[in-house]
């Protein structure tokens, strides 16, 4: 049976509790025990109407005031803790500048040949790839070197067997490319090479190459210096000075390299081009007829030229890059400055 006992164990019970209460969380937990719908308090005064017609006035008034301290300790202590939880708050100086956060960003040699291949595209040239495991046929058969050339050779190739090897240039991709496609043929092709070679600045075991060809009726070596001066001129800039020097291929027939005015120098003469004002950027020609034997081409009505450079030589020239191992090392403090 209810009486003021019980009321009063109630009281202190909830006093006790509220003292141990500090975070606004905790009391709101205590004033849902205590004086929500369902609380102990509201129980209380559902079970005034048990209690005897003598009793209840003095009964119902000990609830009341049950309800009025506790709700009066509330609201006290609410309004203090919400102060302090509002003091607590850290103070935003919004003059400071943001934090930054770092964001990812493509491989200088993926950004590199991105800006290869758009350029090229804008010069109406398709993508083309091919496997980097290729047939000693595809490598070098078909490119016509002959069966005692130096490449060959164990100190320069990465053979897998006697007929299979990690390529050691994209030109393979040409005579797949041929193979399968009638003329006029218009692509590049870019991807990784293999060369067996001693790791220094300037050479890598593993590096990256874009080739091009153009094949149709009436392909002259003049259309072919048009298109790599157009290049060379988006890529390095307008005001670079180019020349052609004769040179060998064994797939093409004339072969030249194509050298600018070197980036440091500015063709006065330094280490970087051995004092020559020249930096060679990739080397071309027009397509040897033997290699058109190769893949049922017929070199009476057809001609093309090709071209080749080096993606990472490329990038060392253009950005002022003097150790072609800063490329693969993985270090933040050089990838980024890019």
């Amino acid at each position: 049976m209810l009486n003021n006992k019980i009321i009063e164990n109630i009281r202190v019970n909830f006093e006790n509790e509220l003292k141990s209460v500090d975070k606004l969380q905790l009391l709101e937990d205590l004033r849902i025990k205590y004086l929500s719908r369902n609380g102990q308090i509201s129980a209380l005064f559902e079970q005034l109407k048990d209690v005897s017609k003598e009793e209840k006035p003095l009964i119902g008034k000990s609830l009341n005031d049950l309800r009025n301290v506790a709700a009066n300790l509330f609201s006290d202590l609410k309004a203090k803790l919400e102060t302090t939880d509002t003091n607590k708050l850290p103070k935003i100086d919004l003059t400071l500048p943001g934090n930054k956060y770092a964001i990812g960003s493509k491989h200088i040699l993926t950004q590199t040949l991105d800006e290869i291949k758009s350029i090229f595209k804008g010069l109406g040239f398709s993508v083309n790839e091919g496997p980097e495991l290729e047939s000693d046929y595809n490598n070098f058969g078909a490119l016509n070197f002959a069966p005692d050339h130096p490449a060959r050779d164990m100190q320069d190739t990465f053979f897998i067997s006697k007929d299979f090897l990690l390529r050691t240039h994209t030109s393979p991709v040409q005579i797949r490319v041929m193979e399968n496609n009638k003329p006029p043929v218009r692509v590049i092709m870019p991807g990784r090479v293999y060369r067996n070679e001693a790791v220094s600045s300037r050479s890598y075991c593993m590096f990256h190459q874009v080739e091009g060809l153009y094949v149709d009726t009436d392909v002259t070596f003049t259309e072919l210096k048009g298109t790599l001066v157009s290049f060379a001129k988006q890529f390095y800039g307008s005001d670079l000075k180019y020349r052609f020097r004769p040179s060998f291929f064994p797939f093409t027939e004339p072969s030249a390299e194509m050298d600018i005015t070197c980036y440091i120098c500015k063709g006065k003469g330094c280490k970087i081009c051995k004092h020559s004002g020249w930096l060679e950027i990739l080397g071309c020609g027009m397509v040897d007829p033997n290699v058109f034997g190769f893949v049922d081409y017929d070199p009476e009505k057809v001609s093309g030229y090709a071209f080749g450079m080096g993606i990472e030589r490329t990038a060392m020239l253009k950005y002022g890059i003097t150790d072609i191992r800063a490329f693969f090392e993985n270090d933040f403090r050089f990838l980024k400055q890019f």
